[in-house]
């Protein structure tokens, strides 16, 4: 087993474990070997998303959406963590950008479910 594999179970096992703190240092740790390694940072952004820590969160999903525009999880990362800081024209021009980025065919769940989310939003549902 590679030592980015180990750092990555190891976070993963201190997460599931609820111990967030713990599973973010291990991911820094990793990510100064392996700066652009996106499960490292998906994992990070995560941890940083449920500690309610949404600023970093930010910063960790917006260098994902450099690393992989078109990507519906990284996307929808995004979004969710704008949404929680209320800032919903930022949240909805991710929908946007990530439309014009994805490629429509392998991304079809996220489209859907930005379709359905954008159609709860005009009947004043969220």
């Amino acid at each position: 087993m590679t030592d980015s594999v180990q750092a990555l179970s190891k976070a993963r096992k201190l997460a599931e474990a609820g111990n967030n703190e713990g599973a973010r240092l291990c991911l820094l740790e990793l990510l100064k070997e392996e700066p652009e390694n996106k499960t490292a940072l998906i994992m990070l952004g995560g941890t940083y998303f449920v500690s309610d820590m949404f600023a970093e969160a930010e910063m960790v999903f917006e260098r994902l959406v450099l690393l992989s525009p078109g990507v519906g999880q990284v996307s929808i990362a995004l979004f969710n963590t704008l949404w929680k800081m209320e800032r919903r024209e930022e949240a909805l021009e991710e929908i946007k950008r990530f439309m014009q980025n994805a490629d429509h065919e392998l991304e079809s769940e996220t489209i859907e479910q930005y379709h359905a989310l954008m159609n709860a939003i005009e009947r004043g549902e969220l």
